[in-house]
């Protein structure tokens, strides 16, 4: 965990606290049907954490699942997090795919103006 400090108009990152990969038991999302930044980290004691937003809380889980994946291999309990954002193979997973959301959102909402603007016979 890092500490953001703003020095005239550097910017500095100060280490306040560091984890395991290994020692993490779970990761808790505190609620998957609302959209709050507000999760527990489950090591030998209970962090609670605030992200910078939900989709960061998302970025943050999906980053630790790689991780895992990529070199501890161990079952990694992730609770109460929608798994239609946190699974990579989502359309609607923010890892550089914002853009595609954001382009299918855009054709539809055109579509259905063009729609609305049509008269019917």
């Amino acid at each position: 965990m890092v500490k953001h400090l703003r020095v005239d108009r550097e910017e500095k990152y100060e280490i306040v606290e560091e984890w395991f990969l290994k020692d993490l038991e779970m990761i808790d999302g505190k609620e998957a049907d609302t959209d709050n930044p507000y999760f527990d980290m489950h090591f030998h004691k209970v962090y609670n954490l605030e992200a910078y937003s939900c989709a960061s809380k998302y970025t943050f889980a999906r980053t630790l699942t790689k991780l895992n994946e990529m070199y501890l291999k161990k079952d990694l309990k992730i609770v109460n997090f929608d798994d239609t954002y946190l699974n990579d193979d989502s359309i609607w997973s923010s890892n550089n795919r914002d853009c595609l959301v954001l382009m299918r959102i855009c054709f539809y909402a055109s579509n259905l103006l063009c729609l609305s603007l049509c008269p019917l016979s």
